[in-house]
């Protein structure tokens, strides 16, 4: 078994208050940058004036926002959340939206490191835990998803982090499953986990007979979704009856599908077919790549691989929603620090896939209004797809070393770091040489 990158990384070297300056500093002047794009916080608007309508007692969704027009697209339950932004001015709600985002953007490596290097979170080891935090964080910042998700004034890291928490807790934990419910009643995409761990829960049940941490995860998770869906419908029933029977199924009102921002199966369809209906050919797509990815996550699972299974269902979400604008890709996170984490020999992976959430390489093709993407040219297609194709061949890099190491690679030939990668254990079964390593600090 190799050492955990993460266990040796020249970030562990450096004083915390070095990682915190530099971590500042970067964030300043991503604050300065942002502020120098004249960025509109367009969404940040949207769900305040959702919050000013729930006050008013309108119709949630008729309801239309700014210049473009832009209706209410989440369960009532969000309204219900937006409402606090109605409190405060415009100009200082953009700048707690700004600065809430990016301390979402600490919490959301922080979880990451936890989950994919679990030894992190021990007593010993909280000071190399938040220098490797701060360190990552002063980069991640900068990534197209992150950078998008500031400048619209988004909710993806505050989902993100829900789940995380969710999925980071001590064994036995009776709090694990609230992170994920209320993520489930803002925005339903985060339901697939619901599904992980009902599948990864009842796989282990069977074989042990014995209540698990993932079954009452997902017992928690869902009675949190339906209490909170109950009580929307007890206290905006016109709203709640017009979300579940008529405004979930209008895709339409969220945006083309065709839109290069759309980073899903369904984009991606639609700019090669030309089209904004991809229709049954998503739907076939959509359910052949999400099956395949569930059972590797589900897998990944039950063997003990949760950092896996938990990135592998994020991005599954993401792969097969209708509609996934760049900036929802914030899992890339997640999966950067597990790539650099275990990928020891073979770290241009890493760099790779970095490039291509950092490069903005899906904002170099035209789009501009006018639907410019039902005309794109196969280069341009490539670029416009760049989120999806990376997603397509992490995956199938990490099928092929699973099978090479289900074969018995020779241990000393080129595939015994990509071997130990996979094979690394989940969140209760550190490497002993981690431990250690994590405690001399």
């Amino acid at each position: 078994m190799t050492e955990s990158v993460l266990a040796r990384s020249p970030a562990r070297r450096w004083p915390l208050a070095t990682a915190a300056t530099v971590c500042l500093l970067s964030f300043a002047a991503f604050w300065v940058a942002q502020r120098l794009a004249h960025v509109n916080m367009l969404d940040v608007m949207v769900y305040r004036a959702e919050g000013e309508t729930l006050r008013a007692g309108g119709d949630l969704y008729a309801m239309r926002a700014t210049s473009a027009n832009l209706a209410m697209t989440y369960p009532p339950f969000a309204a219900v959340l937006f409402a606090p932004l109605t409190l405060v001015g415009v100009p200082l709600m953009r700048t707690l939206a700004t600065a809430g985002n990016l301390l979402l953007v600490v919490a959301l490596v922080q979880l990451s490191l936890q989950l994919v290097r679990p030894a992190l979170s021990r007593p010993g080891a909280r000071a190399d835990l938040w220098r490797t935090t701060l360190w990552v964080a002063a980069i991640a910042v900068w990534c197209e998803p992150v950078w998008t998700t500031l400048r619209y004034g988004q909710i993806n890291l505050l989902i993100a982090v829900a789940v995380l928490w969710d999925l980071t807790r001590r064994e036995g934990s009776r709090w694990a499953g609230l992170g994920i419910g209320l993520a489930t009643a803002v925005k339903l995409t985060p339901g697939l986990f619901v599904v992980l761990l009902l599948a990864a829960g009842l796989f282990l049940w069977r074989r042990d007979r014995t209540m698990n941490q993932w079954l009452r995860t997902a017992f928690t998770a869902t009675g949190v979704f339906l209490g909170t869906t109950l009580a929307m419908a007890l206290f905006l029933p016109a709203d709640s009856k017009k979300f579940w029977t008529q405004t979930l199924f209008e895709t339409g009102r969220v945006g083309h599908a065709e839109e290069t921002a759309n980073q899903s199966i369904s984009g991606v369809l639609a700019r090669l077919m030309h089209t904004d209906a991809p229709g049954l050919w998503w739907v076939a797509a959509a359910a052949l790549l999400g099956g395949a990815a569930m059972v590797v996550a589900v897998r990944a699972a039950v063997r003990g691989d949760r950092a896996v299974a938990v990135i592998v269902t994020a991005f599954t979400a993401l792969m097969i929603s209708p509609i996934s604008w760049s900036h929802h890709w914030v899992w890339c996170v997640p999966l950067l620090i597990l790539l650099y984490d275990r990928t020891t020999r073979f770290w241009p992976v890493t760099g790779v896939v970095a490039l291509a959430f950092a490069s903005f390489a899906l904002w170099w093709v035209p789009h501009d209004p006018g639907r410019p993407e039902l005309d794109q040219n196969a280069g341009q297609m490539l670029l416009s797809a760049v989120y999806p194709l990376t997603a397509t061949a992490v995956f199938a890099g990490y099928l092929l070393a699973r099978r090479r190491a289900a074969a018995g690679a020779d241990p000393a030939g080129p595939d015994a770091s990509v071997r130990a990668s996979v094979e690394t254990p989940g969140p209760r079964e550190a490497p002993r040489a981690t431990a250690q390593a994590v405690a001399k600090e």
